[in-house]
């Protein structure tokens, strides 16, 4: 059954098979030769800073630059536990599925079939009529030939088919399939990124709501000691009752701030409790007791602009994007040629079960198949689709490494002028308790009026609170540098593409 005719056509099919469509050149990203933000310290004083470098950094596990065992528990709870996490791992697997499913093209296909039939014709058909007509002839020199109508058919048979690629239909699938795994890679390397940068971000802000409610109790406990001065200078006659009632204000003013700081320590531990899998107020025990900020590094390496589109997984996802939909572009144009099919079919065929597995019921069927499509049009309007999609994408690329470059440059930018604004704040503090150390003293002398107390005692409380802010300000623009730089995605536990 397989003539050298054959044979000559199937190789000469194979050796002509070619590879249509435009091959994916990975794109080069446009970025400037160093970062323009400046997080460094300035001439000005007060001098304290963490330095930036443009060294190139180690960020696989950037967090434990904070060096809290707190935090890297929570980070390492969050890994195994968090369900954005483990959803994400789930479309690698169905990515993985679907290109099982493509590259089985690669292989032929192969089917059996047992099938048993009674079949009936209509006589007021002309096959029909000619069944009826013949029912049991006699052939001359021969055995009875019976032609009942209806009849039995008992079939067992087998069938293969292998569609051979002459022009890449089935090898640009895979190529789209292949980097469509790489996507979903990416995405969890994103959702990895974005997840521990959360749980850091919500740690710093734990602790900087218990910095700022810690402060505020002291503060309440400085505010009733020049309440009771004052009650005594009153009953003394030193003073009136307008300074009592001042100092009264100034209490209650600050414990309204009090519920402010405790809601803030509650929605933030419920943050963490969600990033984690767990219900709301499952971390309270183990975090509600205040705890010091982390202190930032003295030294953050950042790397050079060109080192992102390597490490930023929403770049390469991009550049996935873009080479799946090149590769789906030589899909559609390898669907206007020709498709060659090799088939065959063997198997017996009988009308007794009695007899089926004889020689003489054998049948078999072999032969390649050549569809040529001659006009579709739907088919040409599909080549456009894509190239239409593969500029989108490389438009998305271009746009992610643009927004990339500016989330950096902003997190940066953020992160120096925040510590800028805490070293300044922090020498703003210790001329306030001197001012009001010295009007406390002038108001106990009777050189002072209460209003000079209360001004220096609201001032320090200001600033005292906004160094608090601008202290957990700081661990939080860290922790967005980070996050802009692609960090927290190490490669050995990263799903691999």
């Amino acid at each position: 059954m397989c003539t050298p005719l054959f044979a000559a056509l199937l190789v000469a099919a194979l050796l002509a098979a070619c590879t249509v469509g435009p091959d994916f050149v990975r794109p080069t990203p446009q970025a400037p030769d160093h970062w323009s933000a400046q997080a460094t310290a300035s001439s000005a004083e007060p001098p304290r800073r963490s330095d930036i470098t443009e060294q190139s950094p180690d960020l696989r596990a950037w967090w434990s630059g904070f060096d809290d065992p707190n935090l890297d528990s929570l980070i390492d709870r969050a890994m195994i536990s968090n369900l954005d996490l483990r959803t994400a791992v789930l479309r690698i697997d169905e990515a993985r599925a679907q290109r099982a499913i493509f590259a089985a093209a690669y292989a032929p296909t192969l089917s059996v079939d047992a099938s048993v039939e009674r079949q009936r014709f209509s006589v007021t058909t002309p096959t029909g009529a000619l069944f009826n007509a013949v029912g049991s002839a006699h052939v001359p020199g021969g055995a009875n030939t019976s032609v009942p109508n209806p009849y039995n058919q008992f079939q067992l048979s087998a069938g293969a088919s292998w569609e051979i690629d002459l022009f890449g239909r089935v090898r640009r699938s895979v190529e789209a399939a292949d980097a469509n795994v790489q996507v979903s890679v990416e995405d969890h390397r994103a959702v990895m990124v974005a997840v521990l940068a959360d749980v850091s971000q919500s740690y710093m802000e734990l602790r900087g709501a218990q910095a700022r409610l810690a402060i505020a109790k002291e503060n309440l406990v400085t505010i009733d000691e020049l309440l009771e001065l004052t009650r005594q200078r009153r009953a003394a006659g030193l003073t009136s009752e307008i300074d009592v009632s001042n100092a009264v204000a100034l209490s209650l003013a600050t414990h309204a701030e009090v519920p402010a700081f405790e809601f803030g320590i509650t929605r933030s531990i419920n943050q963490l409790s969600q990033l984690l899998a767990l219900a709301p107020e499952a971390l309270r025990g183990e975090l509600n007791s205040p705890a010091p900020l982390p202190a930032v590094p003295t030294t953050v390496s950042i790397g050079v602009p060109a080192e992102l589109a390597r490490r930023r997984p929403d770049i390469r996802e991009a550049e996935a994007n873009l080479h799946a939909a090149t590769a789906q572009i030589g899909v559609a144009v390898a669907n206007l040629f020709p498709r060659l099919t090799l088939g065959a079919t063997a198997g017996f065929q009988s009308a007794s079960a009695d007899n089926l597995l004889e020689w003489a019921s054998r049948f078999a069927s072999v032969g390649p198949s050549l569809d040529l499509p001659v006009f579709d049009r739907g088919r040409w309007k599909t080549v456009r689709l894509y190239e239409v999609r593969a500029e989108e994408a490389a438009l998305a690329y271009q746009r992610t490494v643009l927004n990339a470059l500016h989330e950096v440059e902003n997190a940066l930018a953020a992160y120096g002028a925040d510590q800028q604004r805490r070293a300044w704040l922090e020498a703003t503090i210790a001329r306030n308790l001197d001012a009001l150390a010295l009007s406390r003293q002038r108001y106990e002398s009777g050189l002072a009026n209460f209003i000079e107390v209360l001004d220096a005692e609201r001032t320090r409380q200001q600033n005292q609170l906004a160094l608090a802010d601008s202290t957990s300000a700081v661990s939080v623009d860290l922790v967005r540098v980070y996050r802009a730089l692609g960090g927290g995605w190490p490669q050995s536990s990263a799903p691999a593409p």
